[in-house]
């Protein structure tokens, strides 16, 4: 309960919604403050539903619920990915509709408005990678076109410096119910650490591929040993469609999947702050993405 005179704790559910590769997993991150949602400079990395929690003490607390960016869908996985987006903006107590501020609003960011503002809670405009816009003047138009489509606000923010993150937080909570918390207030996120390190290792992969088969990669983690005092043991195949796609991902001498296995090791043994061994072997398993079996083995059946 708030004392007197005090402001009232506020508390509700926001999705993040917009056209693909806005940067909305990275700020995602930047306001739960913890690493969960794969990044990558690459279109369409996100694939799942995530919930982070901002826990604002006495102010209130944030349950932002990252999608999947809006794209032209192309297969199952494609299709999938968009139905989880629509599923994610039923009941929200308000939303966030981000944009590449540097780029401008495009047709694709009008369709994520439409799609935002059709969920019937107030929406705000993020104008994202201000740290990449030329002149702060070019804000103006797109401020403006937030109003006049219904946007509650508009707040400019580079999710990568942090610049902009304090005022949209603070703009959020305005628009979000008096109520009390949602979780606990040590909860962080829905995702268990299997599905974080199974990203984590995929996130890697995107980054070292991301010019030759980034949306062609899943990541499945098949076993998990824990022994009391020793070290964790880990094992994931990295799916792949087609014999010929092995050798980029495992790279000259193994080099590429080594990499990737270091950097996905060192971020799960921050998680679960303890040691961890970290086997990958790579699968052919062919047209995986129009897979049924394949798509609910990856938490998108």
């Amino acid at each position: 309960m708030s004392g007197a005179g005090a402001a009232p704790h506020r508390a509700g559910l926001v999705a993040l919604v917009g056209w693909t590769n806005v940067g909305k997993s990275t700020l995602f991150n930047r306001l739960v403050g913890c690493r969960i949602a794969a990044v990558a400079d690459v279109a369409q990395t996100t694939r799942h539903r995530i919930t982070g929690v901002v826990q604002l003490g006495r102010r209130g607390q944030i349950a932002l619920v990252d999608t999947p960016g809006l794209h032209e869908p192309r297969d199952r996985l494609n299709r999938r990915m968009l139905e989880l987006v629509r599923g994610s903006l039923g009941g929200v107590d308000a939303v966030l509709w981000v944009v590449d501020a540097a780029r401008g609003i495009g047709a694709g960011d009008r369709q994520a408005a439409t799609l935002a503002l059709a969920a019937g809670a107030p929406c705000l405009a993020v104008l994202n990678k201000l740290d990449r816009v030329a002149s702060r003047p070019l804000l103006l138009p797109m401020m403006q076109l937030a109003a006049e489509l219904g946007c509650a606000a508009a707040v400019p923010v580079s999710a990568t410096t942090g610049e902009g993150a304090d005022a949209l937080v603070q703009a959020l909570l305005e628009q979000l119910p008096e109520a009390p918390a949602l979780y606990d207030e040590d909860y962080l996120t829905d995702q268990s650490e299997r599905g974080l390190v199974a990203e984590w290792i995929r996130e890697e992969l995107v980054r070292e591929t991301r010019q030759e088969l980034p949306h062609s990669i899943a990541v499945v983690v098949e076993r998990w040993v824990e022994r009391e005092g020793a070290v964790l043991r880990i094992e994931a195949t990295v799916l792949i469609e087609r014999e010929s796609q092995k050798p980029i991902v495992i790279g000259k001498d193994g080099e590429r999947l080594k990499r990737v296995g270091i950097a996905a090791r060192a971020a799960a043994e921050r998680l679960l702050d303890r040691p961890v061994f970290l086997g990958l072997w790579v699968r052919v398993r062919q047209d995986w993405r129009n897979d049924d079996q394949t798509l609910a083995e990856l938490g998108l059946g």
